[in-house]
């Protein structure tokens, strides 16, 4: 079952964030209203909370009326938005090949969801579920996966005519359906029960002109060492990222993070004591981290940025953030605008 407080790596935000320009709507604004501190996007390790990422995909569909918007972000994605795992992909042997390293490793770009990728009577079926997910991705998102894995595979193979035999949406039929056509190039059914794309057998196993083991193993090697240090970081990265999402109902106790994280108190707070750290350092340090950032946007006012961090009002947030920087938040602003 995929974790409470799920996340995803920040570089599909930044996929987002592109289209959104590109469609020239105020990303920054949808940014702050999602509750994402856009900083985290230029490091390609960080990572944001599942439900912060749904919202800003819902204010995204919202700002640009296109419920296609999934697919535009698609090709706003690199190589690199699947961290090493993108590299280690494009030195696979075969399709077959790199399915199953998406499958091994895919916790790397998102614990939200699980793949499957299982055998039929005339080919494969690939498969993203989110069953169980305590808040599932949205629709779009979902839809950007799915478009960006036939991308994929058409890159792959260099054959831009490659086509799943059958797409699967769980989600409702959109209004822009020639968008989806085009790009998928195959049957759609919507409102059916699995999001999936079934692939003829053969074509996986044709050989890849750009299989190379070497890199394939070296990147593979990236992959398993930032696992692993994401584990070793689990309970740190998940406070903040459930601090994150909950701010905006009002500074969050470490009751209520406790239990979206399906934990007792105590046991969270022993968690993070065995890391070096206790809540309300993570609470201090988030709101201050997201502050900064919040502040750095002139366009959002600095009650709204009260409101964003759970401050129950203006002066309060004022008071804080004296403390964290020794200037008001219009001085910060102040500094931090000239200086752009």
């Amino acid at each position: 079952m995929p974790p409470t407080t799920a996340t995803a790596l920040t570089s599909w935000a930044k996929a987002i964030r592109k289209a959104l320009d590109a469609a020239g709507q105020d990303s920054a604004r949808l940014f702050a209203e999602a509750g994402l501190d856009p900083a985290l996007l230029d490091d390609p390790s960080a990572r944001y909370p599942v439900a912060a990422t749904a919202r800003l995909w819902r204010h995204a569909v919202a700002a640009t009326g296109d419920d296609a918007f999934g697919l535009t972000v698609a090709r706003h994605v690199g190589q690199t938005t699947f961290h090493a795992l993108g590299y280690a992909l494009g030195a696979s042997a075969t399709l077959h090949e790199a399915f199953e390293r998406m499958l091994r490793y895919f916790a790397v770009v998102s614990d939200v969801a699980e793949l499957g990728f299982d055998e039929t009577l005339d080919g494969w079926r690939f498969s993203i579920r989110t069953d169980g997910a305590a808040t599932p991705p949205a629709d779009e998102a979902i839809d950007a996966f799915l478009a960006l894995i036939v991308r994929l595979c058409r890159g792959l193979l260099g054959r831009r005519e490659f086509a799943p035999r059958l797409v699967r949406l769980r989600r409702a039929a959109p209004r822009h359906r020639t968008a989806f056509e085009r790009l998928f190039r195959a049957p759609l059914q919507f409102s059916a029960d699995e999001n999936a794309l079934y692939l003829d057998a053969a074509v996986l196993h044709e050989p890849l002109d750009g299989a190379h083991p070497e890199l394939a193993r070296h990147n593979d090697e990236i992959v398993q060492r930032y696992l692993e240090r994401l584990q070793r970081d689990d309970i740190v990265a998940r406070v903040r990222a459930a601090i994150t999402g909950l701010l905006s109902r009002g500074e969050p106790g470490a009751a209520a993070v406790a239990a979206a994280l399906h934990l007792s108190e105590r046991s969270l707070q022993r968690r993070l004591a065995e890391s070096g750290t206790r809540y309300s350092t993570l609470l201090r340090d988030t709101r201050h981290q997201l502050a900064c950032s919040y502040l750095r946007d002139p366009r959002a006012s600095i009650g709204e940025i009260a409101w964003l961090l759970g401050f129950g009002d203006q002066s309060s947030f004022t008071r804080a953030f004296r403390r964290w920087e020794n200037c008001s938040p219009s001085a910060y602003r102040d500094r931090a605008v000239s200086r752009s």
